[in-house]
């Protein structure tokens, strides 16, 4: 148990005080997610081969979305370019966000996260309103793709556990997730504004060569790879501190999600025993903390790597929104 706690401090601490760390964060969370295996004791071939076979499907997205936008960007851009001098720009930046995570339940996290970037990198923003909006735009991809169980592992897992059809999650979150989507279009309005100096901007936006493609698909693996790892190492600790706690301070301690895989949360806290009150609490906490850090969820990592955001950015806007969110819910949770 002492060493998963420090892995849990190094995993927390490094990407902010380390540059090397925040600059190759994926690697260093698939070493850590090999130490945490080897001091939980359960690194195993079955759990190797889940390690090995989990990124498949995810790397094979990221890949071939890549070389598509490679292929497409010019038609793209100019398509998101004309939508975007349509309309008024905080409505376009509110539905870049509500559209995101309302999408990302049908399309995937993933691909949404990958259409963000495109779009991101097409509009005119300062480097402050990028980085919120696509923080902004994460935690509404996060919460989003909760909806259905083919947009993220979250949800595909609290299903299978709770023994519930396609929609049962639309009907058992989906209130509070439309809310918290729609909150954060509003708040995108606010807080996102369009850069002065919009022709140099264009200017600067360069091409992804097929190396970095390459690199980036590589990197992506590694970290769905030390998720797996993680999270799997670190079930004794949640066996033994977590899965007996009251739900109200479980909702709270679920923000270890903004560093920990919440698939593997969900699969450790849900239970078909619990009564619907609990489980809602439980997946709420676990999807609104995961927009809180880069490593929370792979819409994050894929967001941050492509536009270069670093973890003291993300940090510096992700936690205090986060926080707010998580307070707000708690309230609706508890008094409603």
């Amino acid at each position: 148990m002492i060493g998963l706690f420090v892995i849990l401090l190094l995993v927390l601490l490094l990407p902010f005080l380390a540059k090397k760390v925040e600059e190759n964060l994926e690697v260093f969370l698939f070493v850590m997610g090999g130490l945490a295996a080897v001091s939980g004791h359960v690194l195993d071939r079955a759990l190797l081969e889940k390690a090995l076979k989990d990124p498949i499907s995810i790397t094979a997205a990221v890949l071939a979305a890549g070389l598509l936008f490679k292929w497409l960007r010019k038609p793209l851009e100019k398509g998101i370019y004309r939508l975007q001098t349509g309309m008024p720009f905080r409505l376009f930046i509110a539905l870049v966000v509500v559209i995101s995570g309302l999408l990302s339940s049908v399309i995937t996290a993933i691909i949404a996260a990958l259409i963000l970037v495109l779009i991101v990198s097409v509009l005119p923003l300062d480097r402050q309103s990028e980085v919120r909006l696509v923080i902004l735009a994460c935690f509404s991809i996060g919460l989003g793709a909760s909806l259905t169980p083919i947009g993220e592992p979250l949800s595909t897992i609290a299903i299978s556990k709770l023994g519930g059809d396609f929609f049962y999650l639309l009907r058992l979150i989906g209130p509070e997730v439309l809310g918290a989507v729609l909150l954060l279009g509003i708040l995108a309005m606010m807080v996102v504004h369009p850069a002065a100096d919009q022709a140099s901007l264009r200017d600067r936006r360069t091409e992804e060569s097929y190396e970095e493609i390459a690199v980036r698909t590589v990197k992506i693996y590694l970290f769905v790879m030390g998720l797996t790892l993680l999270g799997a190492g670190f079930e004794p600790l949640i066996n033994q501190y977590l899965l007996h706690v009251d739900t109200g301070v479980l909702y709270w301690m679920n923000m270890i999600s903004a560093i920990l895989d919440n698939a593997t949360l969900t699969a450790a806290e849900i239970s078909p025993s619990m009564d619907e009150p609990a489980v809602k609490a439980i997946l709420l906490g676990l999807l609104i903390s995961g927009g809180m850090l880069v490593p929370g969820n792979i819409p994050n990592i894929i967001s941050a790597g492509k536009l270069g955001i670093t973890s003291k950015e993300w940090a510096k806007f992700g936690l205090p929104v986060g926080l707010v969110i998580m307070l707000l819910c708690f309230m609706v949770l508890t008094f409603l």
